[in-house]
């Protein structure tokens, strides 16, 4: 089988490092342009996580960063796997992350703490959504008929997390665009957290074949929680189901446009999502555990939102 091209980035390349975030990264020239090299030093499936998502993007028509497999080298020394993608704010365009546009509206917004952030509501953050302009047409994909403003296309962003398990949009995982003349939503980035992609395959091993339904891979895929409180009293985060169905009932007829979006999406285009990974960066039951988790969740939404 034809394999995926594994771009190699050289670290004399170099030219700053990406401070947010937890794992390593740097920027680097290609063709002019900035790329962001963003390891996968773990061994957790961050790299494979970033690529599957974006093309999963690609099927709905979501706007969003382009990732690629990569390698780290120096010179001809390999040292560890990771992804890169293209710098979505080129200057002097400037990326505005959720925190900042947060502390905006609220003085007292904790921008500096990221985890477990009750004040991190669907509700505040569609208010902050539904302010700016949407994304700038280079992003723009073939949307659903009723998805024309910014908050319609956020809401896509959501119903992807419930689909690919993505439990990491947290207020430095969105945010917008300045351009010089409008604030406009960016494209979702940033997936490296979803597909539990961190189980190892021992335990995707044991989802697939048990037959415990509390221990099967649906029922595994329904529990994840989102990076959304339902409000700041919550002690514990909303389900990704949840945050979708609560920006459903917002933006109900760009939600259902989603949904049909989801609907239109076969079950070998998902499939075929996984064929050219290395099985150096994915396993066979990895992938068999992923697809079963896609479909699984998939299916759930379609009948939530029947």
């Amino acid at each position: 089988m034809e394999q995926s091209i594994i771009h190699k980035v050289d670290r004399s390349q170099s030219q700053s490092l990406e401070l947010l975030g937890s794992k390593p990264k740097f920027w680097f020239l290609r063709d002019n342009h900035r790329w962001l090299f963003k390891a996968d030093d773990r061994g957790t499936g961050e790299d494979w996580a970033e690529v599957i998502a974006s093309k999963l993007c690609r099927l709905l028509g979501l706007p969003h960063v382009e990732y690629h497999l990569a390698a780290e080298f120096n010179q001809s020394e390999y040292l560890r796997p990771g992804v890169i993608c293209e710098n979505m704010a080129e200057t002097p365009k400037i990326l505005v992350l959720g925190n900042q546009l947060l502390f905006a509206r609220d003085p007292q917004y904790p921008r500096g703490q990221r985890f477990k952030l009750r004040q991190h509501t669907v509700e505040v953050v569609a208010e902050i959504v539904d302010r700016l302009a949407p994304p700038a047409i280079e992003w723009e994909q073939d949307f659903p008929v009723d998805v024309k403003s910014a908050l319609d296309v956020f809401a896509g962003y959501i119903m992807l997390d419930a689909w690919i398990a993505n439990q990491d949009r947290h207020h430095e995982n969105w945010g917008a665009i300045w351009d010089g003349s409008a604030l406009r939503l960016s494209p979702t980035f940033d997936h490296g957290a979803a597909m539990a992609r961190n189980l190892t395959d021992a335990d995707r091993e044991a989802r697939l074949r048990t037959k415990d339904h509390n221990r099967s891979v649906a029922i595994f895929a329904k529990r994840a929680r989102s990076a959304f409180f339902a409000s700041p009293s919550e002690s514990r985060s909303m389900l990704l189901d949840d945050a979708w169905q609560q920006i459903a009932t917002i933006v109900p007829a760009a939600a259902k446009g989603w949904l049909n979006k989801l609907a239109s999406v076969q079950d070998q285009s998902v499939a075929r999502v996984f064929d050219h990974l290395p099985t150096e960066r994915m396993s066979a039951v990895c992938k068999e555990f992923t697809l079963e988790l896609l479909l699984s969740n998939q299916q759930r939404l379609l009948n939530l939102g029947r």
